[in-house]
């Protein structure tokens, strides 16, 4: 075979033999069908249109031949480069059938096409196209594999044909606009493709066109991953898309999805094949992703809008500035086995009108929620989790519908879940737990179901304040900091439940409310079971209250309601107290074991009937063999109001306060106060400012000025270091030196003092003031009524601060305020309003627990549960908490109450082994007991 020459560089082999020529054109002209064209490599500078069927391959690819003069060397391949801006370099015609191998071609402009393939079918291997698009139209088809496409400008790849294209193994890079871009009813496939720094989107699907990405790569584009709109429709199997600058998928417009199988779908109508459509051999409508990894979105991982509709199956959302998805109005998503990591804004969110289902959704360290839904969106989640959110990690607002089944979610300073508005919020078989908040707080004129809901170690278990109707079902709140439940005054129903260990009240029946409680059982509140605030009428039957702290049943002035067949087992306090004007209906009601049933103030005007007394050393109910119908009012020799030590406790902001008695002395407060674990410097500050006050206390009654004394504080320090604690026993000293008439604490927040309204913030804040008249109000995290950054902020929040202000410069002698927070947080705070920084002129610092502190904070847990460490366990505990990370998840002692939970855990769990253990295996606390340390945040 003669090889071919600079003088010859083309040969034509046909049935009739070879034949060479000086240019690809020439040679095009003698060709046949079925005859192929080897051509040396080179660059030829031709434009060619290409009529019939015929191979054009690049001689290196056979290893044949070498360059024309003065070309590249042989193996450099083979670029035809267009010789004029108004013409491609290759143009294939309608009914063509051209084979290229290891043909790069190379167009005169970046934005114009360097290949037009305007019909036919065109194969194509190796080689590609540099500056200018390669553009397919009409009823063109083409299957490209391994070739490179560069340089081009607006668009890499244009397709708008009604034939088939096929891109396997290619790269499309450097493009200064699109990738590649489908229009009209084109039917794209591509097949490990990588879409490399594309100025615009990477790939752009519209009006009818069909897309199926298969193990492909789309990385760094300007804007977005994958851009559909009008009635396109995408299918994503295996992709990466990564390092977008705006969304990853961007869904504007598609066609609808495909109905799931009816065999595939579950009890909320939504499809649980995690294939789906990806098992079809095409796009079949919809955007569709399964098994993709979007990564370090500049936007939303997935941003969904107007008509679209999207699915995504068994995918990774990571890393991305903006929501992982975020369905606009008129959308409607559906996700199953999806993963959400790091979402810079709320996880999932669901807006106006939109459709978001979730299946076996999870979510990790969203910086806001973990779900926010707003408008009229509807969402329903399944068998999902969503942890480590900054905000609440399910935000429902406006007219939202959300439906949560067998979910989790917590780890989150904010709420579990929020309802506010008119939102319309089902929880089945939900557990929430570990919230800086409510597990479940609803709001506004929300409504809620919620049955089989667990909410473990929240602030506050349940809140409701809302005016919408309310039904909890089999619910139970375990270890809450503060109130177990709280009802507000809207139509609430409640069955079933259980409530344990919370750290104040049981069940608090707030001001106006009127809800039903039955077959409820509140086992060792370490404040009262039952407690029920002024003009609130409750009824309650079948209420099992179980060794509460202080009362079982607690009624403010003013107080009402049923409580029938309601049994208190071991109070702290009389079982049942009622302040003045309360008037309720007891009827059967049983005390066992107590020291009084029953104890009133003057002006208490109950109703009793059939209520009976067990083991109830000063009892004023007869036994139960004895007992008799009792006659409204109360019972004879009834003392006028509770015994010293015995009064009415504090429940918080909502329910009824705490009046000190008057019997407390100064010296038995203080040396409470110095039983506190650590705390040296806090204590020398009371100690002084009590010196202080008793100097002052004489100078008046010597008939002398007394000096300017600020009897307000703030208490900086982080979380769990005794703010609290120390606060109501300051209210208590306070009392017991003359300074404050009760000496009781009311404790507040954002939420007790800012209204959601015009003209609602001054009155609540009002509220919560009035209540704490005569003791101390103590505002958590006050730090958030303050504008951020010196900002303007919300007005409602500046309201609430000017109405403080006005309201501690009226009532200065009646009420002392204590402000608490992180340190640096309440400098900007008390900096933010004049009137603060003259009231607050005394800041407290709360420092965090050393270990040797931590240690015995756990061992007074151990001795008042009757649990005993082995000094294996105290060396194992020293290690554990000299190691345990200092970081925002520290909680102080609130880090060694989880502690010591975790260890009589994994004591039960150990000793249930034993088949028959001793008093002494029941009780002990060994180092096997102490848990491992928590793992750091990735």
């Amino acid at each position: 075979m003669t090889p071919l020459t600079p003088d010859a560089p083309v040969r034509l082999a046909s049935a009739h033999g070879h034949r060479s020529y000086r240019t690809i054109a020439e040679a095009l002209r003698d060709a046949a069908d079925g005859d192929e064209i080897r051509i040396a490599p080179g660059r030829y500078e031709e434009s060619l249109r290409l009529a019939g069927q015929v191979t054009l391959t690049a001689a290196a690819v056979a290893g044949e031949g070498a360059g024309p003069a003065g070309g590249p060397p042989p193996g450099a391949g083979v670029t035809l480069a267009a010789p004029a801006a108004d013409r491609p370099a290759l143009e294939v015609l309608p009914g063509a059938r051209p084979t290229l191998r290891g043909v790069t071609v190379h167009g005169a402009a970046a934005d114009r096409p360097a290949v037009l393939l305007a019909g036919g079918a065109t194969d194509w291997t190796g080689g590609g196209v540099r500056q200018g698009r390669l553009e397919v139209r009409g009823d063109a088809a083409l299957r490209m594999a391994g070739a490179v496409l560069s340089g081009a400008a607006l668009a890499g790849v244009l397709l708008r044909t009604t034939g088939a294209v096929r891109l396997t193994g290619c790269l499309v890079a450097d493009t200064a606009g699109t990738g590649l871009v489908a229009g009209g009813t084109t039917r794209v496939e591509l097949v490990r493709t990588e879409i490399r720094a594309a100025a615009g989107s990477g790939v752009r699907v519209r009006e009818d066109a069909r897309a199926v990405l298969r193990g492909c790569l789309i990385d760094r584009p300007g804007r977005s991953g994958l851009l559909t709109e009008d009635r396109a429709a995408a299918l994503l199997t295996d992709c990466r898309i990564r390092d977008t600058g705006g969304e990853a998928v961007r869904a504007l417009g598609s066609s609808p999805l495909p109905d799931p199988d009816p065999a595939e779908t579950t009890d909320t109508g939504h499809a649980t094949n995690t294939a789906g459509a990806t098992e079809t051999t095409g796009a079949t409508g919809g955007v569709v992703l399964h098994g993709c990894e979007l990564i370090g979105a500049a936007a939303d991982a997935i941003g969904v809008t107007g008509p679209a509709q999207l699915r995504a199956t068994a995918s990774t959302l990571r890393d991305c500035a903006g929501s992982g998805v975020a369905a606009g109005d008129g959308a409607r998503v559906l996700l199953a086995a999806v993963t959400v990591a790091r979402a810079g804004a709320s996880a999932l969110g669901a807006h106006g009108s939109a459709q978001l289902a979730a299946r076996e959704v999870t979510v990790r360290d969203a910086a806001a929620n973990g779900l926010l839904a707003t408008g009229t969106a509807a969402v329903d989640l399944t068998d999902s989790e969503l942890t480590g959110c900054r905000y609440s990690a399910v935000h429902l607002g406006e007219r939202t519908r959300a439906t949560l089944i067998r979910v989790r979610a917590g780890g989150t300073p904010e709420h579990g879940v929020h309802a506010v508005g008119e939102a319309a919020l089902t929880l089945t078989d939900t557990r929430l737990a570990d919230c800086g908040m409510s597990g479940l707080d609803v709001a506004g004129a929300a409504r809620a179901e919620a049955t089989g809901l667990a909410v473990t170690r929240c602030v506050n278990g349940v809140t409701a304040g809302s005016d919408g109707p309310l039904r909890l079902t089999d619910c139970e709140v375990t270890d809450a900091e503060r109130a177990g439940i709280t009802l507000g005054p809207g139509d609430t129903e409640m069955s079933g439940g259980r409530i344990l260990r919370p750290g104040t009240a049981g069940l608090v029946f707030a001001t106006g409310a009127t809800a039903r409680v039955t077959d409820t059982e509140i086992r060792e509140a370490a404040g009262s079971g039952l407690v029920v605030a002024g003009e609130a009428a409750p009824r309650a039957r079948g209420v099992r209250i179980i060794r509460p702290g202080k009362n079982g049943l607690i009624l403010d002035g003013g107080a009402a309601g049923v409580f029938e067949d309601v049994e208190i087992v071991r109070p702290g306090f009389p079982a049942v107290h009622l302040a003045e004007r309360a008037a309720p209906e007891l009827r059967r009601i049983l005390v066992r074991d107590a020291a009084e049933d029953l104890s009133a103030e003057p002006g208490a005007r109950p109703g009793v009937e059939d209520c009976v007394s067990v083991r109830v050393k000063s009892a004023r109910w007869p036994a139960p063999e004895t007992a008799e119908r009792t006659p409204r009012g109360l019972p004879e020799g009834l003392p006028a109001g509770p015994g010293p030590g015995q009064t009415p406790p504090s429940e918080g902001a909502a329910g009824p306060q705490e009046a000190v008695a008057a019997e407390e002395s100064l010296e038995d407060l203080l040396g409470e106060l110095d039983r506190l674990v650590g705390l040296a410097r806090v204590k020398q500050d009371v100690a002084s400012l009590v010196k202080l006050m008793r100097t002052v206390q004489r100078r008046e009654s010597a008939g002398l000025a007394a000096p300017p004394l600020s009897r307000h504080l703030v208490f900086a320090g982080n979380p769990g270091t005794g703010k609290t604690t120390v606060a109501r026993l300051y209210g208590r000293i306070l009392a017991a030196v003359g300074l404050l008439e009760r000496g009781h604490l009311v404790e507040a927040d954002r939420s007790s003092l800012v209204g959601e309204y015009v003209g609602h913030t001054g009155p609540k804040t009002q509220r919560v003031f009035q209540e704490a008249m005569g003791g101390v109000l103590f505002i958590d995290e006050a730090y958030s009524l303050a504008p951020a950054h010196g900002g303007g902020g919300n007005d409602f929040a500046q309201e609430a601060i000017a109405t403080l202000v006005k309201l501690m410069e009226d009532h200065r002698d009646s009420v002392v305020v204590i402000v608490a927070g992180y340190p640096t947080e309440m400098e900007h705070f008390i900096d933010s309003n004049p009137g603060l920084s003259s009231r607050f002129n005394r800041t407290l610092m709360f420092e965090d627990y050393d270990t040797e502190e931590l240690l015995r904070i756990v061992e007074r847990h151990a001795a008042s549960h009757q649990y005993d460490l082995t000094d294996a366990a105290r060396a194992t505990l020293t290690g554990y908490f000299e190691l345990l990370p200092r970081d925002g998840r520290f909680g102080n002692g609130r880090s060694a109450r989880q502690v010591f939970q975790a260890m009589t855990e994994r004591q039960a769990y150990r000793v249930s082994e034993i088949e028959n253990p001793s008093e002494s295996e029941l009780m002990t606390l060994s180092e096997l007991d102490v848990p491992e340390l928590p793992e750091p945040p990735r």
